[in-house]
Formats: C-alpha cells, structure tokens, sequence
C-alpha cells in the first residue's frame, strides 16, 4: 500500500531554535502538573502554525485534524485575526468591564445578531468550563430553584461544577454531591436502547428527564444543560427531536434550557450556525468557547434580556471577561467565517469526510460506527460488531500510525474507542482525502 502523502502548501516554516521535546518534557514534569495528559507515546512538540497544518521543531508539517481541540474554527494564525489582536495589543491590553470599551460592545452586537429569539444579551468570559459554570449561576438565580438535568457522557469543564455536570468518569473528581446535578440517560443510538432506525427514539430518550424530575426532583428544577453533540463523549449526535422533547419537560417543571455549543457552534455543522439549531430548538442560555476566539482564551454565555436581569439581584463582574485584544480576536473571527463561507466548506467538506468514512467501514470491519455533522465527526472503533466491545486500544495505535503519517486526530468515548475529527474549516478536498488515505492505511496496519 502506498503510503499517503500530504497536500502541497505554499508557506515556509521559521527556523526553531527553542529547547528540544527532551528539555521540554523535562521543564513540563519539573513545573508543570502531573494531571496535565500528553498525546502519543513519545510527545509531540507542536512550535509553529498556519491555517490547517502545524509544524514540529524538525520543521516536519502535520495536518490538524483536532483543530487544537476544537479550538482552531478559521485556521491556525490566520492573518486578519492576527491582525486584529496585534492591532488591539499596541493600543491597550486590558480594560475591565467597570469602564467603556468600544470592543466588547461592538462584538457583543455582532456576536448577538448571530443567535436566534431573544437571545441578545452576552456576557463574555475566559473558557467553556467558566461559561457553564456562570449559565448554572444564571438558571439557579432566575429559577430560584437549584436541581440540573445533565446528561451521562457528557463532558461540561473541568472546574468543580463543570465536573459536576460531567458524567464521564474520565473527567470527574469527587466533588461533593455533585452539585445538584442529575444525569439522564444519553441519547446514543448506537450503543443504546433505541437506535436510528427507531423514528421515536428521540421521545423515548427524553422520556427520561421527565421520570428524572419526577422521581429524583422535588418537581421543580432550575435547568437542563447537553451539549448539542457530545463531543469528549465520542462524536453522538442525538436523534431527531430529542432536545424538543427534553426541552418542553424542563420548561413544565420551570427550569431553563441550556445549550452547550462550545465545540458545535460557529458554523461547525455545516446545515446551522449553531448545533441546537439542527434539533429545531431555541435554548434559553448558550455557552460558547474553544472556536469563539480561534485560540484565543474567550467564552461567552448569551441569554434573554428577561433571564439576563436576575443577576442584577448582587454585584457581578468578570475581570478579563470581554477585554479589549480578545473582543477584538473574537470579532475578526466572526467576520472571517462569514467572507470566507465557511460554514458552507465545513458542509460540503463534511459531506466528502462522512462519505469517504462510511466506505471506509464497509472494508475494515473494525469500524463499528460512523457519524456526526458538518466537521465535527466521529470513528467508534469495536473488536466485535456484535458484542460492540470497545477497541480502544487499537484506537490509540491508529491515532500513532496517523501521526507517524502527518495526521493528528482526537479520540473520545468512555473508553478511549471513538477517533475525533475536528479540523479547522478551512480544510480543502486534497486535506480531506488525504484524511480518508491515512485512516485507510492505518486501520489495514490493525
């Protein structure tokens, strides 16, 4: 089998002259935390990148097909978003929101007139684990009430209430009761009770957040939070009205929605802007981050202007929240999305990845799913299609084969059994079969 070669690019790394892996990994060990995990067998040293590919300190280039986890929306140091942040960074640094600034005012217009509804009101803040902890704030203030509906596999931040909401064993440290929070069963149609084929499988799964009020509640509860696909949790895509259902049975109970679009959103799945939309809901609360800011460190949480004004009840403020280089970051991320149509190119790329990925499982019987929208997709890797065991550590030798071909993928799942695809969306059709090659020859290696 030949083996892949990745697409011509027309860019010419700088020379590194920094430490090498070994110095680094020591310098990481010595001063860094020990829970901080590393991908690979032997660690990869990632020193330089641009648009959809990245490069080691050999000067050796790699596709990025985690997209910095999700985190990488229009391109690694694409240059209008440079620009902007350069731009921003000569004037002024920070600026909290005790006084004007005409950038968080202006991308908060613009990020607004994004969002569906009522949905008008932002409040900006530092990553996605932040974001859902400040909606939990908000659900519980305007509810009055304090029990949340999460759902199993989910993964919502690794603060104490995003590990809270959590329920991936991965992910969770003891935390104290967790928080009020309760998790139904997970919408999954491949390894749960009812399956694609099943035109209600979407009620019968929401049927139990609704025994969940009833049962483990006093009746009343202060909010539901999913992510619009789980993402950490393996790439599941939940069936068809799945949100509507849980959504009607949250509101009857007077709680509030919450959608986390933390790696859905910006267009990533290709049909909708934002991945709530491919359910046909309206949420009452968004969280967003990762994507927002194309690496800059920026989230946001977008509500009603009713819901917004039940945190008037104390003082509120975030300290770097909204600050002047990020709002401009932000912003320039927005625009670039909608000149470059590129949620357009994550849906027909998409497309080309899912297709190319099905055929890819008629020959290696490893595969025992394929799904996902737009370019956020994923792999379920089995031993036995029948029993569905998880392979997980076949997946973790084929996410080194890829590496060893220039390819960085993801994995998720419970079990470490799900390859991730979260590419920038600027990918073009040569980075997409190049994909599609490289799995190919990794999977004939098993």
């Amino acid at each position: 089998m030949q083996t892949p070669q990745l697409p011509p690019f027309d860019f010419q790394p700088q020379p590194y002259s920094g430490p090498s892996p070994d110095e680094m990994l020591r310098l990481r060990k010595e001063f860094l935390s020990p829970a901080i995990f590393l991908y690979y067998k032997k660690p990869l040293a990632i020193v330089q990148g641009k648009m959809q590919y990245v490069w080691d300190e050999t000067g050796r280039r790699y596709l990025d097909a985690l997209g910095g986890i999700v985190t990488i929306s229009v391109g690694h140091c694409h240059p209008d978003v440079v620009a902007a942040a350069q731009r921003q960074n000569e004037l002024l640094q920070h600026s909290t929101t005790i006084y004007l600034h005409p950038n968080v005012a202006e991308y908060a217009e613009a990020l607004a007139a994004k969002m569906p509804g009522e949905l008008k009101v932002c409040y900006f803040v530092n990553s996605g684990s932040e974001a859902n902890d400040l909606a939990l704030l908000i659900a519980r203030a305007y509810t009055g009430n304090y029990d949340m509906i999460a759902l199993r596999n989910a993964y919502h931040g690794g603060n104490a209430s995003g590990m809270g909401l959590t329920a991936h064993r991965t992910w969770k440290f003891n935390v104290p009761h967790n928080f009020g929070v309760h998790h139904a069963i997970a919408p999954d149609t491949y390894r749960g009770s009812y399956h694609r084929d099943d035109p209600e499988a979407g009620r019968k799964y929401a049927d139990d957040v609704k025994n969940l009020i009833d049962f483990a509640t006093s009746g009343q509860v202060a909010g539901f939070i999913a992510e619009s696909i789980q993402g950490v949790g393996g790439c599941v895509v939940f069936p068809d009205e799945y949100l509507k259902h849980a959504y009607a049975q949250v509101r009857a109970a007077g709680g509030l929605c919450i959608a986390d679009e933390v790696q859905t959103g910006f267009g990533r799945t290709g049909t909708h802007y934002w991945g709530f939309e491919t359910q046909a809901v309206i949420p009452d609360i968004v969280t967003m981050a990762k994507g927002i800011g194309n690496g800059a460190p920026l989230g946001a949480v977008v509500t009603t202007p009713k819901i917004a004004a039940a945190l008037q009840q104390r003082v509120h403020f975030n300290t770097f929240g909204g600050n002047p280089v990020a709002s401009a970051q932000g912003k320039a991320v927005l625009e670039v999305i909608e000149r470059e149509k590129l949620q357009a190119n994550a849906l027909t790329l998409g497309k080309h990845l899912l297709s190319g990925l099905e055929r890819l499982k008629e020959k290696h019987n490893l595969i025992g799913d394929v799904r996902g929208k737009g370019l956020l997709l994923g792999l379920e890797l089995v031993k036995d299609r029948q029993t569905k065991e998880p392979a997980n550590e076949e997946c973790a030798q084929v996410l080194e084969t890829c590496r060893d071909l220039g390819l960085l993928l993801g994995k998720g799942g419970l079990h470490g059994q799900t390859i991730r695809f979260s590419p920038p969306m600027c990918i073009n059709e040569q980075d997409a079969e190049f994909i599609l090659a490289v799995l190919n020859h990794a999977l004939a290696g098993i």
